[in-house]
């Protein structure tokens, strides 16, 4: 009978990755409104008679509020846990989402409300990553946490391969109907997860004693510091003081920042890139705009694997952060490469390229926030998401006026430098010696 038991549990599929592929589609849809609002910007252009620039103003004032919120996000997400804290965004997105598809036709000042509802909903998203991070470092041993971030950012990558269904959207029943799609799609994923999911796999009645033993004696990284009581989880005061003068967090948060600053210029600019610098026509520019989104998804799960295939066969800090480092410098080159080349295409491909080789370090950012800092890796977690949110903005903000004034080549350029100081931070983090100290 305990026999017959044992192979039926061994033979499982694991609840931790189930759960961890769901996150990967809601991590998909969330990316989904920016992308929607991205297509959608003509029609609301039109209709509420707002300018390029007042429209810039409320792409700005969501990356505001997500990068404003990262920090009481990541308190928000180690008090609720992640169930309840993905559950709640579940609520919260569509709600704001919804709002922006019923603006009244010919209201007064339709920019204010854009901009406040922008703002609302980028607040409540804020709470997305800190919570999965929290959920990985609770349901994941160290050697799978790279996978596992992995699986999860690749839905980031798997949203950009829905324009043509947004723009079908639009095009058939207006740009209203693909905020109330967006917000449906929301509704829908969040309600699965919040029955499926449990803040921890100790909780989960899905979860087999084999699997559970599995979590449980492998979560931490074997340092003293990190050696905490698990009845103790959570209930810790979180060390502000040492949170914020540790030269890994800050490394980490500024290498996350040379991130952001990359990945935002292909989310915010390489169509316009595509279109002005290279001259394609619209249709040709959205095609093309598609493969740094295939690359990115690409990047994110070879990276996953790479990062705990090298960690278990070299060492944590060889496959966290030398991966990372080295990911880094590459992308450097080919941005500098493939803003250079003369053909359309093969620049496209070349600066496509470069992106998934960024992301090869996406997951490994988090799961390094959840190797150094245990239980509060959901404050660590925002603190790191917020530098990469502020990169968004300044390349947002920086990318057009360089590219004005000295050429998109000097704009790709800059990134490229950055990305270079990004590989450099790297290597001030060691995984295994800079572990918070859990205190009483």
């Amino acid at each position: 009978m305990n026999s017959d038991s044992s192979k039926t549990s061994s033979m499982r599929f694991p609840v931790r990755y189930l759960l961890v592929l769901w996150l990967m589609v809601i991590s998909g849809v969330v990316y989904l409104d920016r992308i929607n609002i991205s297509i959608a910007a003509l029609g609301i252009e039109k209709e509420f008679a707002v300018s390029n620039v007042h429209m810039g103003w409320v792409f700005t004032a969501f990356l505001v509020g997500y990068a404003g919120l990262q920090i009481p996000a990541g308190v928000l997400a180690r008090r609720l846990g992640p169930r309840r804290t993905l559950g709640l965004l579940g609520v919260w997105r569509p709600i704001f989402i919804v709002l922006i598809a019923f603006i009244p036709h010919g209201i007064g000042n339709p920019l204010i409300l854009l901009i406040l509802l922008r703002f609302a909903l980028g607040a409540g998203e804020a709470t997305m990553f800190p919570a999965t991070s929290q959920f990985v470092e609770r349901w994941f041993p160290v050697s799978e946490r790279g996978k596992a971030n992995g699986l999860i950012f690749a839905g980031i990558g798997l949203s950009g391969l829905t324009p043509p269904l947004m723009t079908a959207i639009i095009l058939h029943f207006g740009w209203r109907a693909s905020f109330c799609f967006s917000a449906s799609m929301g509704a829908l994923v969040g309600v699965v997860w919040y029955l499926a999911a449990r803040n921890t796999p100790e909780e989960h009645k899905w979860v087999s004693d084999a699997e559970r033993k599995l979590i449980v004696s492998q979560r931490r990284i074997a340092s003293a510091a990190a050696k905490e009581d698990d009845a103790q989880y959570g209930k810790h005061k979180i060390p502000w003081l040492q949170i914020f003068s540790s030269k890994a967090i800050l490394a980490v948060t500024l290498s996350y920042f040379a991130y952001g600053y990359v990945a935002w210029m292909f989310y915010t600019w390489f169509y316009t890139y595509m279109a002005q610098a290279r001259g394609l026509n619209l249709k040709t520019s959205a095609l093309y705009t598609m493969l740094p989104f295939l690359a990115m998804t690409v990047g994110c799960l070879l990276g996953g694997v790479l990062s705990d295939s090298i960690a278990k066969r070299y060492g944590l800090r060889q496959g966290r952060c030398t991966l990372s480092a080295v990911s880094l410098a590459i992308t450097a080159i080919l941005l500098v490469l493939g803003s250079r080349i003369e053909s359309a295409m093969a620049a496209a491909f070349m600066l496509a390229f470069g992106v998934g080789v960024l992301f090869i370090a996406q997951s490994i950012y988090w799961a390094v926030a959840a190797d150094i800092s245990g239980e509060y890796v959901g404050v660590v977690s925002g603190i790191m998401n917020m530098g990469a949110q502020v990169g968004g903005v300044c390349t947002a903000a920086l990318t057009p006026v360089i590219a004005a004034h000295f050429g998109w080549n000097a704009s790709f350029e800059t990134a490229a430098a950055i990305a270079a100081l990004g590989a450099i931070a790297w290597l001030a983090i060691d995984p295994k010696r800079d572990v918070l100290v859990v205190h009483g």
